[in-house]
């Protein structure tokens, strides 16, 4: 049996992640931050934990409640949205801390503490490490300022991990555009649904190729250009 980990299994793409996982047949370890979350999560067959991945002090605890797993899949989906305020506006350093500390910082505290594990898979060339990501956080082709901090934070998240996979050969890395999904961040005139979504991850991630390292990529497998 395969095992996956979904970082941020709360709600939207994280939970239809683990929900797929679940009915695949996988074992899955899912991280929420609430008690409503994670009694969802075990209700579906989850094993749980409770991480926030903005106070290093929790997520330090996967270090040794992963010790000696072999992670076949790993996701790392925990972030969160800013204001839409564009580049005529600085952040408050609130606001900065806020988005920074959840998509970049608990990004640079979880890779090294779950990279090794996904590393150690023996799946066939290794175990497989998605993250999400964003088109927003594109540099080249860059239509506009608006939402800049989470642009910004985005595009350090893709830079975070084309570095780190030269420290981790064996886990093929791949950041993800998820589509413009239906749920509470990306709003109810979203395009996508978060089950299609997921699927089209699970499947895309399952399918990169054992050569390839460090992609961006769409749900839909389209390769991403200029991150």
């Amino acid at each position: 049996m395969s095992t996956t980990l979904v970082l941020g299994a709360s709600r939207g793409v994280g939970l239809e992640l683990a929900r797929q996982a679940v009915a695949a047949g996988e074992r899955v370890i899912a991280s929420a931050r609430d008690d409503a979350a994670l009694a969802r999560l075990k209700a579906m067959g989850c094993e749980t934990l409770r991480i926030d991945v903005t106070d290093p002090a929790s997520v330090s605890q996967l270090a040794w409640r992963l010790d000696g797993e072999r992670l076949d899949t790993a996701w790392y989906v925990a972030g969160v949205m800013c204001g839409r305020t564009d580049a005529t506006q600085p952040p408050t350093q609130a606001e900065f801390d806020r988005v920074m500390h959840a998509n970049v910082l608990g990004l640079m505290q979880v890779i090294p503490q779950v990279a090794p594990q996904v590393a150690a898979s023996r799946a066939d060339g290794g175990g497989r490490f998605g993250f999400l990501s964003s088109v927003m956080g594109q540099i080249g082709g860059v239509r506009g300022s608006g939402a800049w901090l989470y642009r910004v934070s985005k595009a350090a998240l893709n830079m975070a991990v084309a570095a780190a996979q030269h420290s981790y050969p064996q886990a093929r890395m791949v950041c993800f555009h998820p589509g413009w999904v239906r749920t509470d961040m990306g709003g109810p005139g979203a395009e996508v649904e978060a089950a299609d979504s997921a699927a089209g991850l699970r499947a895309t991630l399952a399918a990169a190729p054992h050569e390839s390292r460090a992609l961006f990529m769409n749900y839909d497998g389209q390769p991403l250009q200029g991150w």
